[in-house]
């Protein structure tokens, strides 16, 4: 099939514009916007950091894969029961809930060190066992709308600017995810104590859980919100809804799957590697209209920087990939995000040295997380891949089934990359992921289908 060329104006076609009109549907749409940027950026500020901060309360790394693991269950559970409620109460209503919950999590990762550890029934309570309970509260808000978000792209963009589309929202949303890391990084350096500085990162996105619930709650016009609908069938819904996947997601989904596994394995591990392996800072002078200024960040302070790299080239990336796929396909852009993902861990964990004598181990770590940004280019069509074969009013439905599958498949991962990490070796931990992520990969190249209308 021979790609269709749009004969509308090219200004109304390009990701701004998509952008623009994707927010002018409804108003309801910014405002949930606005809080997600929010609950991001306190999410962002705090979640890459949260395993470091549990080593700190004496935690080990298989209960940092633990944790990883946990966070799997919630992503996998939390969306149906997010939906649920949200039809039964209205989203005004459920948004509120969600986030005074989410933040409310925010406080107890706040005040878990305070708690310290004490005794039940002869079981000695540790610290870091408050981040596994704040964890429970602090993701609920995002258990709403992924769905309705996918669906709401899908009306608002032509079937072949879908990538260009995703691209446009989740540029906005990854501004956050670069706003949090660097802010998190410059609120860390105000104290050498890490567990004192991270709790003013900490103190930070709470005020922000705050500032987002009191934006949804009031800005949010509720007249149109459905109340008492919407009842969930159960496990038979469920299974009705697997059966009823599009059959070009199959082969999208086993390899996403695996290339995200191989990513669970590790993720929560990326501080460790940058504090704890190469446990590398950053010493520099920097010169600005005449003037010098020491630069003197802590490894954790850096890890802060080394995200903020990584979410510059995505954002750079995303758009010009969205548009690359209008005409090579969505498939070769969603293959390299993958490759990349896939072969991250086996760049972080060898990469730095390999770099070392013909770059400073500073700045070859730039390096591996500026490659690291390159993964986010497939995002986008990722996304449009995902929703693209759903019929028109059942994208919601789709999406939460795929997702829903592919975030139960992965909950074990942290826990494996853990026990590795921690009885056997970093080293293996990571290459063992590298080697599933990029098989993922494989897999999906040799079996992967094409969104006809990208084809």
């Amino acid at each position: 099939m021979s790609k269709t060329q749009s004969t509308a104006d090219p200004k109304e076609d390009s990701p701004f514009e998509t952008f623009r009109r994707f927010f002018a549907l409804e108003r309801d749409v910014l405002v949930v916007s606005l809080a997600m940027f929010a609950f991001s950026l306190g999410f962002q500020m705090t979640n890459r950091f949260l395993p470091e901060y549990m080593v700190a309360l004496g935690a080990s790394g298989f209960v940092v894969g633990l944790f990883g693991t946990f966070g799997n269950v919630i992503s996998a559970l939390y969306p149906y029961p997010g939906g649920a409620i949200s039809d039964r109460i209205g989203s005004r209503y459920a948004l509120t809930l969600f986030g005074l919950v989410s933040t409310v999590g925010f406080v107890v990762w706040l005040v878990a060190p305070n708690v310290g550890a004490f005794a039940v029934a002869g079981a000695t309570i540790e610290p870091w066992v408050w981040i596994f309970v704040g964890l429970v509260l602090a993701q609920a808000w995002k258990s709403f709308g992924l769905g309705a978000t996918f669906a709401v792209v899908k009306q608002a963009t032509d079937p072949s600017r879908l990538a260009a589309g995703f691209a446009s929202t989740e540029t906005f949303r990854r501004t956050a995810f670069l706003i949090g890391p660097v802010l998190a990084a410059v609120l860390i350096g105000l104290h050498p104590a890490f567990t004192v500085s991270f709790r003013y990162v900490l103190a930070t996105a709470v005020a922000f859980g705050v500032v987002g619930t009191l934006v949804q709650h009031v800005l949010y016009d509720a007249s149109g919100d459905t109340v008492g609908g919407g009842r969930f069938e159960g496990v038979a819904q469920i299974r009705r809804d697997l059966r009823e996947m599009p059959d070009p997601l199959r082969p999208l989904l086993i390899g996403d799957t695996l290339v995200r596994f191989a990513n669970g394995m590790v993720y929560v591990f990326f501080v460790l590697v940058v504090t704890r392996i190469f446990s590398v800072g950053l010493e520099t002078t920097v010169g600005v209209g005449g003037f010098s200024y020491a630069v003197d960040l802590s490894p954790q302070a850096f890890f802060g920087y080394l995200l903020g790299v990584e979410m510059v080239i995505a954002l750079i990336t995303m758009v010009p990939a969205a548009k690359l796929a209008e005409r090579v396909g969505l498939k070769p852009v969603v293959a390299l995000g993958f490759f990349v993902y896939g072969a991250f861990p086996v760049v972080l964990v060898y990469g730095p040295d390999l770099l070392s004598p013909v770059v400073p181990l500073q700045w070859a770590l730039v390096l591996v997380f500026a490659f690291s940004g390159l993964r986010f280019a497939g995002l986008p069509s990722h996304k449009a891949l995902i929703v693209g074969p759903a019929e028109q009013g059942a994208s919601g439905r789709v999406t939460g089934t795929y997702y829903l599958l592919r975030n139960t498949l992965v909950i074990p991962s942290a826990a494996i990359g853990g026990y590795l990490w921690d009885f056997v070796s970093p080293e293996v931990a990571f290459t063992v992921a590298a080697v599933i992520g990029v098989v993922g990969t494989g897999y999906f190249l040799v079996f992967g289908e094409e969104f006809e209308a990208y084809a």
